[in-house]
Order: structure tokens, then C-alpha cells, then sequence
């Protein structure tokens, strides 16, 4: 990719070498514990109970983290004063993320109108976001409740050593995607959905959320498409890679690769043929419309 000397975005945390342990200074107040028993076996208590699951069912939140946060201590993370000094690899990846996001607001600011922009969290080892707390092993993720991506660049070296999905537009197809899920939470895709995650079984809602990840793969194929037309960023054997990053992370092949087997009805994300298909269709087309996988009869 010919991204160098291009405008970098602002919209980025720089939050790394921040990371400590979730609890590690405040903790748990001892002192609580009566109380927090007695409040839960209460009227009271069952009120509270009642208005965080409904809470839950609308914004897709966690309702156990807002009681961390209320009887734990909430997010005590040790963090250091001192600015992280990251090795000239890592800083060129964070420049890197920072030039792509910048891209995907240069084409979602033209194609989709009121696009606002989302913030990308740059962490290592564990981060706390509106979503929870998370760490290294959950890969990159977009929080709807905050509105910001989180990535640690540790995941761009995974991508090449465990994956054999290397190339820097394989890691901009991850960003892009992660995105997309930004594009669907502005659109209120994203909302729709998880209110239906106390509507469905396990298995019936994983299904949607298939449709719902391989509409974000057919965004990022958008993304690439446009940002191609606008800038000319991609070279020869880029799409390959990003075809391949999709192949790489398909839930039948990670399956395969970690189990075994494949268990279709524990497929969240999609299968290794379904990802490439809707990115391809997505840069060949370039038409946020041409993406409704909600409808679509087959993936």
C-alpha cells in the first residue's frame, strides 16, 4: 500500500503500555459485601436488577460491568505516568492505523450523509471500554456503547505468524471491518440486533450474527473500493491479501484449525468462502445498498 506521508487521523487514544491489572489498586471493598447481599434480596434490589437487564437489551452493554464498576471499584487500572516508548515497528503500525482510519473518514464522509466518527483506541494487554474489559486475546473490537474501535498492534503480528495473513492491506481489512461495525451502529443495524439477543436461542441468534459481521466485511469492501478510486493507495497483490485475511479468519477455518471440526451452529462471524464473497462484492461494487445481508437468501 502506498500510505506513507498521507494525512493521519485524530481520532485516535494512544493508550498503550497503560494496560495494568483490572483491579489491581482499588478492588473489592470487603465492607460491601453485607450490604450488596442484602440490597440484591431486596425490592429494591430486584427494581435494580429489573432496569439493568432492560438496560442490557437496549444498548448491547453488559449490565455485571456497571456493577463491577459500582461495587468493585470500577476500572482501577495501574497506569503509567510515563510516555510509552514502542519499538519503531509498533509506532510505524500505529501510524499506519492512524492513515487508514483517516481513510475510511475521507470515504464514509462522502457516501454516508451525518457520518460521524468513531475513535480508534490503540492499547497492549488489556483495556477497558463502555463494552467491559478486554484484553489482547479478543482481537480488535468495536464497542457500540462508546463508539470507538480497540486494537492492539500485537494482532497485526498474530494476523502474519499464526494466521498466514500478512500484507498491510490484510491489516487495513481489519480496521476497515471494525469500522463497518461503526457504519451499522450509525445506521441502527447494530441496535436492532442486539435487541434480539434475548428473542433468540443461541443458535438462531448466532445466525444474525453472521449477517451482522459479513455486512461489516461488504463495508470494508466498500471502503476499499472508494479509497482506491480517491487515492490510489492499493498496489499489486493488495486485494490478494485482504482476500486472504478474510480466508484466514473464517469460522470454519479457525475451527478447523483449533478443534478439528466444525460446528456450523456456533458460527458467529462467518465462513472463510462467505467473508470473501462479501468483501469482493463490496469493492467490486462500491454500493452501501448492494449490502443488505439481512435479506439475502444466500451468503
Amino acid at each position: 500500500m502506498k500510505w506513507r506521508g498521507r494525512r493521519q487521523s485524530s481520532n485516535v487514544q494512544d493508550k498503550r503500555g497503560q494496560s495494568g491489572s483490572s483491579r489491581g489498586i482499588g478492588g473489592f471493598n470487603p465492607t460491601l459485601l453485607g450490604p450488596l447481599i442484602k440490597l440484591l434480596f431486596s425490592k429494591t434490589g430486584l427494581i435494580i436488577v429489573g432496569v439493568l437487564l432492560v438496560f442490557s437489551f437496549i444498548t448491547g452493554n453488559n449490565p455485571l460491568n456497571f456493577l463491577g464498576n459500582l461495587f468493585l471499584g470500577g476500572d482501577t487500572q495501574a497506569v503509567s505516568t510515563e510516555s510509552y516508548q514502542g519499538t519503531e515497528e509498533e509506532n510505524m503500525q500505529a501510524e499506519f492505523s492512524a492513515t487508514i482510519l483517516a481513510s475510511t473518514e475521507d470515504v464514509w464522509n462522502k457516501i454516508l450523509e451525518g457520518y460521524k466518527e468513531p475513535t480508534l483506541v490503540l492499547f497492549t494487554g488489556y483495556v477497558s471500554s463502555a463494552c467491559g474489559s478486554a484484553s489482547s486475546a479478543t482481537g480488535p473490537f468495536y464497542c457500540p456503547g462508546d463508539q470507538k474501535l480497540y486494537l492492539d498492534l500485537s494482532f497485526f503480528q498474530d494476523m502474519e505468524r499464526q494466521m498466514n495473513a500478512p500484507g498491510d492491506f490484510a491489516q487495513a481489512y481489519v480496521i476497515a471491518h471494525e469500522v463497518g461495525h461503526h457504519v451499522q451502529k450509525l445506521m441502527g443495524t447494530m441496535d436492532k440486533v442486539n435487541r434480539l439477543r434475548g428473542q433468540l436461542s443461541e443458535t438462531e441468534f448466532n445466525k444474525i450474527s453472521v449477517r451482522l459481521e459479513l455486512q461489516a466485511d461488504f463495508y470494508a469492501g466498500v471502503w476499499a473500493n472508494h479509497s482506491q478510486r480517491m487515492t490510489q493507495m492499493m498496489e499489486s497483490g493488495d486485494l490478494e491479501e485482504a482476500l486472504n485475511a478474510a480466508n484466514a479468519i473464517g469460522d470454519d477455518r479457525l475451527q478447523r484449525q483449533s478443534t478439528g471440526k466444525v460446528v456450523p451452529d456456533s458460527f458467529t462471524h462467518g465462513t472463510s468462502e462467505q467473508r470473501i464473497r462479501w468483501f469482493k462484492k463490496g469493492f467490486d461494487t462500491g454500493d452501501i445498498s448492494q449490502g443488505d445481508t439481512f435479506s439475502a437468501k444466500s451468503l
